[in-house]
């Protein structure tokens, strides 16, 4: 016999709260109900229950007509409807035992077939329900819907998506995307679009977050234009070939030997190792004016993770380029969601050709920021460090390089060393071997200005 679990009309399920509805859609074996909207909850629900109530009717049923075969006399023709369906299946010269038996069989078989007609419709129901929660109807407008112009960056999630309107992280005013959105769009993480939602009216609950309804440019283009893209993992890497000059005043010295000792080219993979206090971040700052001034054409952007509030401040007024900072009294979480949003962002823009610089500040601090996010793997390193927060830092560093054909992603990182902490320096020598220019700060040099 088919139990239900909970029984609820729609209004009783619409006023439950998501995680009631949570709860009810697991007891009856929903799949991917925790990633369902309430709605779809609801509707889910519903539609599972009716049909197991249709199921357990025709059950009884079933059983009640079994019975009373059962009980009719031996000598007598079966005249009921189950009777028929025994004498198409027997045949006409078998005696009452017969009937009978022949009867339980096809109540059986019924029976069976029942079930498999349920198994089949709880099927159906699992699939749609993760086919609403994969890919959401497009919105439909309205004659007195007003559309408000939106826009920002893309930002991917596993089951959903979101168009970012309040720069790197999550705000109230973010823009939902569907999964069949991306899909049509060709949607990459760190596309800056624009498009239109819907106004609320009034009286109207607002939503917690709008649904994207058109689509208008990908990255300053047409839709249409936007489509056929390469993907950044399927561009050809080269050395660096073209130098970015640094040299900028005579009075400032740091970028004159920077061009001397170590020059950087397009599509440069470069650490600056120093110990605390020795003017990593005053070097990224010079570098950044310098690739302002001399290069225009290069798109700059600096990435600061786990700094403090007055440098980010300064470091917006003083550097002419997207700064993009989480500070050090954000979550990890924070760290490693703007480092994952502005890699892209800086894939996004290669794919079509331009020229990128990323100075991050700095590259050690964005691995203890993995390290406390990430899920443990189980396997931890000397100083603490699990061996799986490595790889996204690594993956960062390792996107910068020359494309063929046009567009470079440089990257200048900074790490630090001599700081009393194990793992520092565990970080530190994971990283060294990966870059391909190294710019060493003396304390002691720096102590004597």
């Amino acid at each position: 016999m088919t139990t239900e679990p909970v029984r609820s009309s729609n209004a009783e399920l619409a006023a439950m709260t998501l995680p009631q509805l949570k709860e009810v859609a697991s007891q009856l074996g929903i799949e991917g109900a925790s990633k369902l909207k309430k709605d779809l909850l609801v509707t889910s629900i519903a539609d599972l229950q009716a049909a197991n109530r249709e199921a357990a009717k025709a059950e009884r049923e079933a059983r009640r007509e079994a019975r009373n075969a059962k009980r009719a006399p031996k000598n007598d023709k079966p005249e009921s409807s189950e009777s028929s369906h025994t004498q198409e299946n027997s045949n006409n010269d078998s005696d009452g035992d017969d009937d009978s038996r022949g009867g339980d069989r096809n109540d059986r078989g019924r029976d069976r077939n029942r079930g498999r007609d349920r198994n089949r419709g709880r099927d159906r129901n699992r699939d749609r329900s993760e086919r609403g929660a994969r890919e959401e109807r497009e919105p439909v407008i309205g004659e007195d819907d007003v559309l408000v112009p939106v826009g920002g960056l893309v930002d991917i999630l596993d089951n959903y998506s979101f168009i970012r309107t309040a720069g790197y992280l999550p705000g109230p005013n973010d823009v939902y995307v569907s999964q069949g959105q991306v899909r049509k769009y060709g949607l990459r993480k760190g596309d800056v679009v624009t498009g239109q939602v819907r106004q609320a009216r009034e009286g109207e609950q607002r939503q917690k977050y709008n649904p994207l309804i058109t689509l208008e440019t990908v990255n300053g283009v047409p839709v249409d234009e936007a489509v056929p893209r390469v993907e950044f993992g399927k561009l050809v890497p080269l050395y660096p070939q073209e130098r970015l000059r640094l040299e900028t005043e005579p009075g400032i010295l740091t970028t004159r030997v920077i061009d001397l000792i170590a020059p950087i080219g397009k599509g440069q993979r470069g650490l600056i190792v120093a110990p605390p206090k020795a003017g990593k971040t005053m070097v990224l700052q010079a570098i950044a004016n310098a690739i302002s001034i001399n290069n225009p054409e290069v798109h700059l952007m600096v990435v600061l993770v786990d700094e403090r509030p007055e440098e980010v401040t300064d470091m917006t007024r003083s550097v002419k380029g997207e700064v993009i900072a989480s500070t050090f009294d954000r979550p990890a979480e924070d760290h490693t969601v703007i480092a994952e949003l502005a890699i892209e962002r800086a894939k996004r823009l290669v794919e079509l050709g331009h020229d990128v610089v990323v100075l991050l500040d700095s590259i050690t601090r964005l691995g203890r920021a993995y390290n406390i996010a990430a899920p443990a793997s189980g396997r931890i390193l000397s100083g603490g460090v699990d061996s799986a927060a490595l790889y996204p830092p690594k993956k960062f560093f390792g996107a910068a390089r020359n494309i063929e054909d046009g567009g470079s992603l440089t990257i200048l990182a900074t790490a630090l060393i001599e700081t009393g902490s194990r793992m520092d320096e565990v970080i530190f020598e994971e990283f060294k071997g990966t870059g391909n220019m190294e710019l060493i700060l003396d304390r002691r040099l720096a102590d004597k200005r």
